[in-house]
């Protein structure tokens, strides 16, 4: 079996799920006869943050709700009009509705642009 080194491990530890990583701890305890205590407090102080970092790093989908359009709704139907593939019509139905979803299921950096050029035209825009 080929060596792994330090940095494929902590890979191979990355992709592992925190019930995974504590099965794996308890298993190398017991086939070591070696205790972790000094690393379990790291852990444990570890564990309540990393689900929360990992709901944040799991989130890649982000919806751009339209909230109010504001004194220049010319402008935010153009700018609507752009960011999607809605007719004039629709986006201005889009606008008068407000609030409503423009974008939903886009990746964070088209969120924030679409959010910002949305702003820009005076709309008022909220980001989930």
């Amino acid at each position: 079996m080929a060596k792994l080194s330090q940095e494929d491990l902590l890979a191979q530890f990355e992709e592992m799920t925190l019930i995974e990583l504590s099965e794996f701890v308890k298993a190398f305890e017991d086939k070591f006869d070696v205790t972790a205590a000094a690393a379990a407090p790291v852990m444990m102080a570890g564990g309540p943050v990393a689900p929360g970092a990992e709901a944040v790093e799991e989130k890649d989908e982000f919806d751009v709700i339209l909230t109010g359009a504001g004194d220049k709704k010319i402008q935010v139907i153009k700018v609507v009009r752009e960011l999607t593939s809605l007719g004039l019509k629709e986006a201005k139905d889009l606008v008068d509705g407000a609030p409503k979803p423009v974008l939903e299921k886009v990746a964070k950096d088209a969120a924030d642009k679409a959010a910002e050029a949305l702003q820009g035209a005076g709309a008022s825009v909220e980001v989930k």
